[in-house]
């Protein structure tokens, strides 16, 4: 490969360490390293396992690596379609820039196509201005009348346990 020569390639069962690096450069990045507790075989279960739940692309300059892109299928029971949803996407700083970013959403976008999926998505932290703005000029829209929430640790757990007779009327019914 020339020396700036940009590729995008499918990880490989050989790429999982790289892909759990930049996985851990991205939550630094993000200020959320605390929160990383997957390791190698977790990732290479997840990508090559049994039963496959991640994709991932990794995004080279020359020799360098110099982006990750993971994502999974979701399904839209309103639209009757699927979905990708993009779960990291992250250049490496030094190398930001160059285009490996812009190239990993081309092929998030171009697997999403030949998937018949109705649409990609994905979150990103208010304060990443960069990425923002990235992905505004990629014609990409914030999706502002829908919160995300998350349920884990010790509520999720307790909710688990739960008696399924335990109902709250006040707030039983449809959730959207």
């Amino acid at each position: 490969m020339r020396e700036n020569e940009l590729s995008v390639q499918k990880a490989t069962s050989d790429d999982v360490p790289l892909v759990l690096l930049l996985v851990r450069e991205l939550a630094e990045y993000e200020k959320l390293s605390h929160t990383v507790s997957a390791c190698v075989e977790d990732i290479h279960e997840a990508l090559f396992g049994e039963d496959p739940l991640l994709n991932a692309l990794v995004a080279r300059i020359g020799d360098h690596v110099a982006g990750v892109a993971t994502y999974y299928w979701t399904y839209s029971t309103f639209r009757g379609k699927k979905s990708l949803y993009i779960e990291d996407l992250f250049v490496r700083p030094g190398l930001r820039r160059l285009g490996a970013g812009h190239a990993l959403m081309v092929r998030l976008a171009e697997e999403a196509v030949n998937a018949d999926c109705d649409h990609m998505a994905w979150a990103v932290l208010d304060w990443n201005e960069d990425a923002l703005l990235f992905y505004r000029s990629l014609g990409a829209l914030p999706v502002s009348e829908w919160l995300s929430y998350r349920l884990s640790g010790e509520p999720l757990t307790r909710l688990a346990r739960s008696n399924q007779a335990e109902c709250h009327p006040a707030v039983d019914g449809p959730l959207s």
